[in-house]
C-alpha cells in the first residue's frame, strides 16, 4: 500500500531550515524568501501534526519530534542521492555486444577485447556465443556480429569484410617431437587426428558447407586416412584444447589459431594452407554504427584483420 508523505520538497526545505537554525539563511540557499520558507513549514507541521522548531525571539530550535524527523530525513535524502549516482554511473558504462559462434568469440574475438578493455576500462563487453541460434545477430541489442559468408544477410545491412577462411594442420611442439619427423601428408596417416564431428556443420548458426581433413588431403594429392578419428567434437575449441595438450593433430583456422600459433602453444605442420572461396565478415547493427567506442573497436578489428600476417610468418617469428 501506498504510504501517504507530505512533499518531498517539503522536506528538503525542512532539511536546510534546520540545518542553519534559521529560515532567513534557509532562504538564501534556496533563493526563495524568508516567507515563502515559514510558509512550507508549517504546511509541513500541519501535515504531520506535530511541531518541528521552536520559534524563540529571533531564534529557533528543533524539538524533540524537529530531531527524529530530521534523522530520518538526511538518512532518506542521502540514500535517495546514492541511490541516484549509482543509477547514473551504471548508465554511463558503455557495453558493446557482440555475438557469433562458439569458436570465434572464444578464439578469435577475446583477445581483442582484451587489449580493448586495456585502453578503455570503463567499456564492458557482452559476448553471446552460439552455434544454434542464427538469429542473435538480428538483435537489436547486438552491436556487431562475426559471421561466415554473406548468403544469408539481407539487402542493405552494414557488411565488412575481414579475412579469408584458410586452414591447415597444426599440433604443439610436443605431439610432434614424440611423432616427428612428419614432412609430408601421408605421414599424418599414423598419428592421432582431431576432427569436427559433422554436427558442428550442420549447426542452425553456421550451416555452410564442411572444410574436413578429408578435403584437405586431397587439396595436397593424397588420400585421407581410413582409420578413426582419435577424437571427434562438434565443439571446436575443445578439440584446440586437445591439440594444445598433446593429444594430437587438428585442422587449424588461421584467424581462430593466431593467438596460438604466436605464443607457441600450436604451431603449423607444412606449408600447406588450405584457403576456401568464402570470407568472414563483420556485421554492423545500424542503431549502434555512429557510437563511438562500437566505431572504434570495429576499426580495430578491421585493421587487425587487414593487416592479419600469414600464419607461416607467425611461425618463423616464433
Amino acid at each position: 500500500m501506498r504510504r501517504y508523505l507530505p512533499s518531498l520538497g517539503s522536506f528538503a526545505t525542512f532539511e536546510v531550515a534546520a540545518k542553519h537554525l534559521s529560515f532567513t539563511l534557509a532562504a538564501n540557499e534556496l533563493n526563495v524568501t524568508p516567507a515563502a520558507i515559514s510558509q512550507q513549514i508549517r504546511g509541513l507541521e500541519k501535515a504531520l501534526g506535530v511541531a518541528l522548531f521552536k520559534r524563540l525571539h529571533n531564534a529557533l530550535e528543533l524539538t524533540g519530534d524537529g530531531q527524529r524527523i530530521l534523522s530520518a530525513v538526511v538518512a532518506g535524502l542521502d540514500g535517495l542521492c546514492d541511490a541516484i549516482a549509482e543509477v547514473r554511473q551504471q548508465d554511463s558504462v558503455e557495453t558493446i555486444t557482440v555475438s557469433g559462434t562458439t569458436a570465434s568469440m572464444a578464439l578469435w574475438l577475446t583477445p581483442f577485447v582484451e587489449r580493448f578493455q586495456a585502453a578503455h576500462p570503463d567499456v564492458s563487453f557482452v559476448l553471446l556465443a552460439s552455434d544454434e541460434n542464427d538469429r542473435l545477430r538480428n538483435f537489436d541489442d547486438v552491436d556487431v556480429s562475426i559471421i561466415c559468408g554473406n548468403e544469408r544477410c539481407e539487402v542493405g545491412e552494414t557488411l565488412y569484410y575481414m579475412f579469408a577462411e584458410v586452414t591447415e594442420p597444426m599440433c604443439s611442439a610436443g605431439f610432434l617431437e614424440r611423432f616427428g619427423p612428419i614432412t609430408a601428408p601421408e605421414d599424418l596417416h599414423r598419428v592421432e587426428l582431431l576432427d569436427l564431428h559433422p554436427m558442428h556443420w550442420h549447426s542452425e548458426a553456421i550451416g555452410w558447407f564442411p572444410l574436413s581433413w578429408g578435403d584437405w588431403f586431397r587439396a595436397q594429392g593424397c588420400p585421407p586416412p581410413s582409420r578413426p578419428y582419435s577424437i571427434a567434437s562438434n565443439n571446436y575449441p575443445l578439440l584446440v584444447d586437445a591439440a594444445i595438450a598433446g593429444r594430437g593433430a587438428v585442422l587449424g583456422w588461421h584467424h581462430l589459431m593466431r593467438d596460438h600459433v604466436s605464443t607457441g602453444r600450436l604451431q603449423p605442420i607444412f606449408d600447406a594452407p588450405l584457403q576456401i572461396d568464402r570470407g568472414y565478415y563483420a556485421k554492423v547493427n545500424a542503431i549502434s554504427a555512429d557510437r563511438p567506442y562500437v566505431r572504434e573497436f570495429l576499426e580495430m578489428i578491421l585493421a587487425e584483420s587487414e593487416a592479419m600476417p600469414r600464419i607461416e610468418r607467425l611461425r618463423s617469428s616464433g
